[in-house]
C-alpha cells in the first residue's frame, strides 16, 4: 500500500530537514547550467545559434539524473554530502548506458504524445522510475530499464499523477517569489518522489517474491506497449 499524497511529502520533507539550504544551492547551480547550455544564453549573456542549444540541452541528460538521484541517496543516507556540486556530473561516469536509456524513454514519450496529449502523459509517468532503476540496477539499461519502470508503475500511475498534483499550491506560490521560491520547491518534489519511489519498489519487489514458483519474471513488453 503506498502511502498518501500527504505522507510521501511530509517524509520528503523530512529528509530534507537540516539540509533545505544545500538542496537549494544545487538545485541554483543545476537551473543556472541548465540555463546556460539550453540556448538561453551564453557564459558570456550572448545567445546561442540557434539549434545548438537543444543539442546542448540533450547532452544535459545525464546531469538531470546525478541531480534526481542525488535526493535518493539523501533518503537512504548513504553518504554525508549528498548535495555536492560533484553529483551533477555522476551520469557522466556512465554516460552512454544513461544518456541513451533517458533519450529512448524521452522519445517514446514524445511519439506518444504525438498521438494525444493524454497517452504521453500516461507514458511519462509509466516511465518516471527509470532514473532510479538506473541507479540501483547498472546491469540494467535501454528498453530493459525503461520495462522495469512500466512494470514498477503498473497500478501506480494514478498515484503519482495526484502526487505530482498535489504540489500545484506551492507551484503557485513559488510565481510570486520571482520564482526564487522554485530552488525550494524542486527539491521538496525530488525528495517526494525518491519516497514514491521506495514504497513502489518495495510493493513491486513484494509481488516479485510472492510470485508462484515456475512462473518467468521478465520485463518484454511488445514495441506498441512502450
Amino acid at each position: 500500500m503506498i502511502s498518501s499524497a500527504s505522507q510521501l511529502r511530509q517524509k520528503g520533507a523530512n529528509d530534507l530537514s537540516g539540509r533545505w539550504g544545500e538542496a537549494a544551492l544545487l538545485t541554483f547551480v543545476y537551473y543556472v547550467v541548465a540555463s546556460i547550455f539550453s540556448g538561453t544564453v551564453t557564459a558570456g549573456g550572448d545567445i546561442f545559434v540557434p539549434g545548438l542549444g537543444t543539442v546542448l540541452s540533450v547532452l544535459l541528460i545525464p546531469m538531470g539524473w546525478g541531480f534526481s538521484v542525488a535526493f535518493l541517496d539523501n533518503h537512504r543516507k548513504t553518504t554525508d554530502d549528498p548535495f555536492h556540486i560533484g553529483c551533477l556530473i555522476d551520469g557522466y561516469r556512465d554516460f552512454a548506458r544513461i544518456f541513451l536509456t533517458l533519450l529512448l524513454s524521452t522519445v517514446y514519450t514524445l511519439l506518444w504524445a504525438l498521438l494525444l496529449i493524454v497517452p504521453g502523459i500516461i507514458k511519462a509517468l509509466s516511465y518516471a522510475m527509470t532514473p532510479f532503476i538506473l541507479r540501483d540496477h547498472p546491469e540494467l539499461q535501454y528498453n530493459a530499464a525503461i520495462e522495469k519502470s512500466m512494470a514498477m508503475m503498473d497500478g501506480h500511475k494514478a498515484d503519482l499523477f495526484w502526487l505530482y498534483l498535489s504540489f500545484i499550491g506551492w507551484f503557485i506560490l513559488c510565481c510570486f517569489t520571482l520564482c526564487i521560491g522554485f530552488f525550494w520547491l524542486q527539491p521538496y518534489v525530488n525528495s517526494t518522489l525518491a519516497n514514491f519511489y521506495e514504497e513502489v519498489k518495495a510493493e513491486f519487489e513484494g509481488r516479485v517474491f510472492e510470485k508462484p514458483a515456475g512462473v518467468n519474471e521478465s520485463f518484454n513488453y511488445s514495441k506498441s506497449e512502450r
